[in-house]
């Protein structure tokens, strides 16, 4: 049985450990300064956005990096009244950007694109530092960012047709895709010919979304960016009467209490949450093609809401899973995502660095430990690399890959998306047991069967309660033309991505019918 996740394995000491030269956080706070000046004060504090101005310092709470507690700087938190000034500006912003044809609005987030393209290495750079990217991912997220916005470029016009803007956009985002989930969705929502305003998520993006919107509001693009705590802006930025469509990316916990409040509410909204996303095992022998889907699936430390987190495996089939299964979780790489060890200034190539802060982590230990001593058995349990850190360093934030077997019903992990590394094993002698095991937490965004028989499989993947089911292979949230939901708690109202995304945010003819998951009724998109 291996270690406890969290013991540090004994190693030989690294040669000469220390920061990438090119990404130095002091070196970065000067390029940023460079690029977007007018978003920082004299002393190098972040300002927010909002009435077309940077300004408003806020209340200052401390940003560390997660990476190895560094300080980073302050998030400018501002109150509820502020930021209710900021969405009705924002809402008035309207009359002007109604009258710039389509044409100029895809000149200007052209342009904008430009601006990200051209400070590509820096965005990465600080996503490495506020949400411990290792840098093939932190530059992934950039480039799907640009690479999707110039597709909608491309084709907004047979898209958007005749159809109007719906006016202000609020987006509340999580922390894990800053560019191609937030800033992606926002110049969309401009294309079309909405303003635009964003929350600063509180646990990491501050600095690469400040870079991003300063980019976007030099070129003309009418967007808001603030910060604050939920419980401050949830009220001007959900409720407000200005509001004409809410974009939400989050948990489950707070996305309900707004989805309660939207329910009787005549505005548009997309709520993205999170559910368990489980992958079915039955009569199946490609096991090759499996273990680099498991490997794959391990980037960023399962820290996104297309993770597959639970394995239904038929238990005939238990030995060749565990074959090849448990080489993939012994074969994965994390460590502090911006430190090279050896004579050579090159980084590591990670899997993950740290998860987003210290709590995460050890709330994870807890769900892990309580579900130990309820009975479930660790198939797998890591442990962190000596090497991979820096001397002394603070190693409370990262969280070595785990597999758990025979977790009770009454762990929290049963039902719950552990939205890290934390893999939950389930053992099935009936198909009708795959397929309810599948679908525990009565919806997921994702979910896929593996098996040789296809028309089995097709079968079983109408069974499975998720919005994109593949067979033999992981599916994940899409980009380009490609759309995007969930089935049950895992998402409410309108589908997005591809034409989705554009009726999303317009309206068409009176009596439209958009494809979603609304709590009266339930469309599902002609494909899966």
């Amino acid at each position: 049985m291996d270690k406890p996740n969290g013991r540090i394995q004994g190693s030989s000491a690294p040669t000469r450990p220390h920061i990438y030269p090119a990404a130095e956080w002091e070196n970065l706070t000067a390029w940023m300064k460079r690029v977007a000046p007018e978003a920082f004060t004299s002393d190098g504090r972040v300002l927010n956005l909002l009435e077309g101005e940077w300004k408003e310092l806020g209340h200052a709470r401390p940003y560390h990096s997660a990476n190895d507690g560094t300080l980073l700087g302050a998030l400018p938190m501002l109150d509820a009244e502020t930021a209710r000034r900021a969405v009705e500006f924002a809402a008035s912003e309207m009359s002007g950007w109604a009258k710039v044809s389509l044409d100029e609005r895809r000149r200007r987030v052209s342009e904008c694109l430009a601006g990200l393209r051209e400070n590509r290495d820096l965005i990465a750079y600080l996503l490495m530092w506020e949400i411990g990217k290792p840098l093939e991912l932190a530059q992934s997220d950039v480039d799907r960012c640009i690479s999707g916005v110039e597709w909608y470029v491309e084709n907004i016009e047979g898209m958007l047709g005749r159809r109007q803007p719906v006016g202000l956009v609020s987006n509340i985002s999580s922390w894990n895709y800053p560019m191609s989930v937030i800033v992606h969705a926002v110049l969309v929502q401009l294309l079309c010919g909405n303003t635009a305003i964003v929350k600063t998520p509180t646990d990491g993006g501050l600095y690469a979304l400040t870079v991003s919107m300063a980019i976007a509001r030099r070129v003309g693009l009418p967007v808001s960016l603030v910060s604050g705590s939920g419980s401050q802006l949830s009220e001007p930025l959900v409720r407000h009467h200005d509001v004409a469509c809410l974009s939400f990316v989050g948990g489950k916990t707070s996305g309900g209490s707004v989805a309660a409040y939207l329910y009787d509410q005549s505005r548009r909204y997309m709520l993205e949450m999170e559910g368990v996303n489980a992958y079915g095992i039955w009569e199946f022998s490609g096991w090759p093609s499996l273990a680099k889907q498991i490997r794959k699936g391990f980037q960023y430390g399962k820290q996104r809401c297309t993770a597959y987190v639970r394995f239904v495996v038929q238990r005939s089939l238990f030995p060749r899973f565990l074959d090849a299964y448990l080489p993939v979780l012994k074969s994965i790489r994390f460590g502090h995502p911006v430190m090279v060890t050896g004579e050579k200034d090159e980084l590591p190539k990670y899997d993950y660095g740290p998860l987003i802060n210290r709590e995460k982590a050890e709330e994870l230990r807890v769900h892990v430990t309580e579900a130990i001593a309820k009975g479930a058995v660790s198939l797998y349990d890591g442990e962190l690399d000596g090497s991979a850190f820096l001397p002394n360093q603070d190693t409370s934030a990262y969280f070595a890959p785990v597999a758990l077997m025979n977790v009770p019903r009454n762990s929290h992990l049963y039902y719950n998306e552990p939205f890290g590394p934390v893999d939950v094993i389930v053992l099935v002698d009936r198909l009708e047991e795959l397929i309810a095991e599948m679908n525990v937490s009565n919806g997921a965004l994702v979910g896929s069967i593996a098996c040789d028989d296809l028309k089995l499989a097709q079968r079983v993947a109408h069974e499975i309660r998720a919005y994109k089911v593949g067979i033999n292979e992981m599916r994940s949230r899409g980009d380009r033309e490609e759309t995007f939901g969930g089935l049950g708690q895992s998402w409410k109202g309108c589908f997005v991505g591809g034409k989705f995304l554009v009726d999303a945010v317009t309206n068409g003819s009176s009596g439209e019918h958009l494809y979603g998951n609304f709590p009266d009724h339930l469309l599902l998109p002609p494909e899966r």
